[in-house]
């Protein structure tokens, strides 16, 4: 096979439906969109979410709570992931970002207590909970907050 020899395979390419263009066509005159109403139109068609007059569905539902538009979203790390590393690592965002252990830092990192650390590391993150410095700390390493 060479390359100007190459093409789809059989059934993979479907020309497109050209409407209004003649009665021998199937879609010609009306164009596939019947007699006149409101589909029929230039432009027209319904919003998302019309239900034909009905009150809508996100109008009839209650509305509830609120979003907080200066939450801060932490990537989480817990304590398990942490045995990666050498005895005695200084484990920086940075590195948690290169190594893989989380994908970007968000608004910070946070150390959570899930598993344990089995290796005396020096931790340097945003925020850390109480438990997770309590463990690092056992483990005879240091937390530093950044």
């Amino acid at each position: 096979m060479k390359l100007h020899e190459l093409k789809p395979a059989e059934g993979a390419r479907k020309s497109r439906n050209r409407v209004g263009r003649g009665p021998a066509s199937g879609n010609g005159k009306t164009a596939g969109k019947g007699h006149k109403g409101q589909n029929a139109r230039s432009g027209g068609g319904t919003r998302l979410g019309f239900e034909g007059g009905q009150t809508p569905l996100f109008r009839r539902l209650p509305k509830r709570g609120f979003t907080n538009i200066n939450r801060k979203e932490y990537a989480v790390v817990n304590l398990d992931a942490l045995n990666r590393f050498d005895e005695g690592t200084e484990v920086t965002p940075e590195l948690l970002i290169e190594t893989g252990v989380v994908s970007s830092e968000k608004a910070g990192i946070k150390i959570l207590a899930k598993g344990n650390v089995e290796k005396k590391l020096t931790v340097k993150a945003h925020k850390f909970s109480a438990a997770a410095k309590e463990a690092i700390e056992a483990a005879g390493g240091k937390t530093e907050v950044i």
